[in-house]
């Protein structure tokens, strides 16, 4: 095979993982479960998806300690909207770090790497979009978040538009009805995810 025949076929390959990583980005929260693939939570169990478009599921459950934490780290953002976006961003980095050791992603590393596609523990903005939603379903269901509703996943870009196709966790501000986004992906395990208004998210060039 020669060696534009081996990028034609790469780049088709990438073009098809990325654009089901979109193209799975509907429905409301409820409905981002499909029954098969992704598992919804329950009030103390999350389905951790990795391997790229959620083709492994690890089920992981939280302890009476673990669920402890998760309501102190989310109660420091009771003062206001902000406070609690901040707290949901350290939410997201506690359960990245809690189901690291149970799920093997201790080494997920962020951002566009079509490299890692099927391996444990790696995963791609949609095993990042639905670890996140789970966990802020759960939260929303044990009366953990005041300010915010849990959003369903949104999705940008279609290469035809210069982006590769991509997702995130949403939440709305109760009130105002801002959306924002939750986006781990673009960062390695463990790390802050992106904050930001959806609209902004949205108008983002690159991945």
């Amino acid at each position: 095979m020669t060696q534009m025949r081996v990028l034609a076929v790469g780049v088709a390959l990438a073009a098809i993982g990325l654009a089901s990583c979109a193209g799975q980005a509907n429905g409301d929260a409820k409905g981002w479960y499909d029954g098969e693939k992704n598992t919804a939570p329950t009030s103390e169990r999350v389905y951790i998806c990795h391997g790229f478009g959620c083709t492994y599921r690890t089920s992981v459950s939280y302890r009476s300690r673990d669920l402890r934490r998760l309501r102190s780290i989310l109660d420091s953002g009771r003062a206001s909207p902000s406070a609690e976006r901040l707290a949901i961003s350290k939410a997201v980095q506690w359960q990245e770090k809690r189901v690291a050791g149970e799920v093997g992603s201790a080494r997920d590393v962020g951002g566009l790497d079509l490299h890692n596609a099927r391996v444990p523990g790696q995963m791609d903005c949609i095993d990042e979009a639905t670890n996140t939603t789970s966990l802020l379903m759960l939260a929303q269901a044990r009366g953990y978040l005041k300010h915010h509703t849990v959003g369903r996943p949104a999705s940008r870009g279609f290469f035809l538009d210069g982006r590769y196709p991509h997702a995130t966790a949403t939440i709305k501000e109760r009130g105002s009805g801002t959306a924002f986004a939750v986006d781990s992906w673009p960062h390695a395990n463990g790390k802050p995810p992106d904050v930001l208004l959806l609209a902004t998210w949205f108008s983002n060039g690159g991945a």
